[in-house]
């Protein structure tokens, strides 16, 4: 349960009074102290997330409060009474830390709003921590699982970007791990401790994508009955990821555009700037040198983001990652469970188009068709095990490859496939018989 404590500080005790009875109906708890030394006192006695205080008090002044409660307890929240004469002095103690500043005199609601934005704030960050806690193991670079060249290309390129504040793009198809990477990025970076906030640009219609990223203030539109913080302000000084970002529309990628260059955010409805202190990264699995081409992507936006791209191979181009990666879905979902070497065989020649994705749905679908025994071809999908699966689709890896070796392997598995039969063996290849002689025997032959 979130702790709903403050502590009013004023040397007029009628003021202190009323703000506390006032907050106390809201169900705050509140202490109140009638000077800087005794609101340092209850306050080393009892710490609270918020602190109200008067900017002129006689013996230590509100910016003295300020200071001293920031160096206790950096993530307690104070916020500032001033006259409308001193409020120049409140906007400069904002720039030691103040979270905000009321000028005399207000209204009773007005500075409701404000302590409620610092306890809405705070149970997000809060919950966000928890998540990120539970989170953190799953999606450290110790998980991700491939030693094959190109991931561990992957890897030196996470490790040398997430200690710095760079803007990074993740390039890859669907299901390639591209979420995975970005917690990665967070989990090995200085922002490790405050919220990483995922948002899946393609899950949502434009005006919902807009006050899901930007907030709004209550009326800002119909049913906004209240102010509603948005993304980039919830992530504080985390990681916003931004996920599929090929998908936005023209006129959003215009107000993104304008968040990443001014660094500042402002809600819907709202006329108060708000810095933008998150790290951004974004993903798609869109080509956007091609979008920009068509006009249905930013220039301006793309080299915006684009300043560290990292690119996810897709499984087809690492399949000598497949039998660590089934090891790892099989211990996840059912550990201790096994698969047969021939069914192994059949997932690593697969060319998975749904990627690392598809290959732990398929995992945990054969588990449940194999019960307690080892998985069997049987136990995979018909797709998987019909032998009118379609063929692999090749890619050529960076380090290149032998064509002849490719060529002797392909005439092996249709001679095996065709249970000797060269006749079938050559269809099965879309050639004659006599070019497969000529290439058996060009190869050295075997029978």
């Amino acid at each position: 349960m979130q702790d709903r404590s403050l502590l009013i500080v004023d040397d007029e005790r009628k003021m202190a009074v009323v703000l506390q009875a006032s907050f106390e109906e809201e169900g705050y708890s509140v202490e109140i102290a009638g000077s800087g030394e005794d609101a340092l006192a209850k306050f080393r006695a009892n710490p609270v997330p918020l602190v109200i205080t008067d900017l002129k008090m006689p013996d230590m002044s509100g910016i003295e409060v300020l200071e001293a409660i920031k160096k206790l307890s950096p993530e307690t929240e104070v916020l500032l009474m001033t006259a409308y004469a001193s409020a120049q002095t409140a906007v400069e103690a904002m720039k030691k830390g103040a979270f905000d500043y009321v000028i005399k005199p207000f209204s009773l609601d007005e500075i409701h709003k404000k302590a409620e934005y610092v306890f809405e704030k705070k149970a997000l960050i809060m919950k966000n921590r928890e998540l990120e806690s539970q989170l953190r193991d799953r999606y450290s670079l110790d998980n991700m699982i491939g030693q094959s060249g190109v991931m561990q290309e992957v890897y030196r390129m996470i490790e040398k970007v997430a200690p710095n504040d760079a803007t990074v793009l993740i390039l890859g198809e669907s299901g390639t791990g591209k979420e995975l990477v970005a917690r990665a990025i967070h989990n090995l970076s200085p922002r490790r401790d405050n919220p990483f906030i995922a948002v899946n640009c393609a899950a949502l219609p434009e005006n919902l994508l807009e006050s899901e990223l930007f907030g709004y203030e209550k009326g800002a539109f119909t049913g906004a009955d209240r102010r509603k913080l948005g993304h980039f302000e919830t992530a504080g000084e985390g990681t916003i990821f931004l996920d599929e970002i090929g998908e936005i529309t023209l006129a959003t990628q215009v107000k993104l555009l304008r968040v990443l260059q001014s660094k500042q955010i402002m809600r819907l409805g709202g006329t108060e700037v708000i810095p933008l202190k998150a790290r951004v990264v974004a993903a798609t699995n869109r080509v956007l040198e091609d979008m920009i081409k068509e006009g249905t992507f930013r220039e301006d936006l793309y080299y915006r983001i684009n300043v560290f791209p990292i690119s996810l191979p897709p499984l087809r181009r690492r399949s000598e990652d497949i039998p660590a990666l089934v090891n790892h879905f099989l211990e996840k979902n059912k550990p201790g469970a096994g698969i047969e070497k021939d069914a192994l065989e059949k997932l690593r020649m697969y060319h998975w188009p749904g990627n690392v994705r598809e290959l732990e749905n398929v995992i945990e679908r054969s588990l449940i068709m194999a019960g307690d025994r080892p998985i069997t071809i049987e136990d995979l999908p018909p797709y998987l095990r019909d032998e009118k699966t379609p063929p692999t689709l090749f890619e050529i890896p960076d380090e290149g490859i032998n064509l002849e070796d490719v060529e002797k392997k392909l005439i092996q598995r249709a001679i095996e496939k065709a249970g000797g039969n060269k006749s079938r063996a050559a269809k099965l290849l879309g050639i004659t018989r006599r070019k497969l002689y000529s290439m058996m025997e060009r190869f050295g032959g075997w029978e």
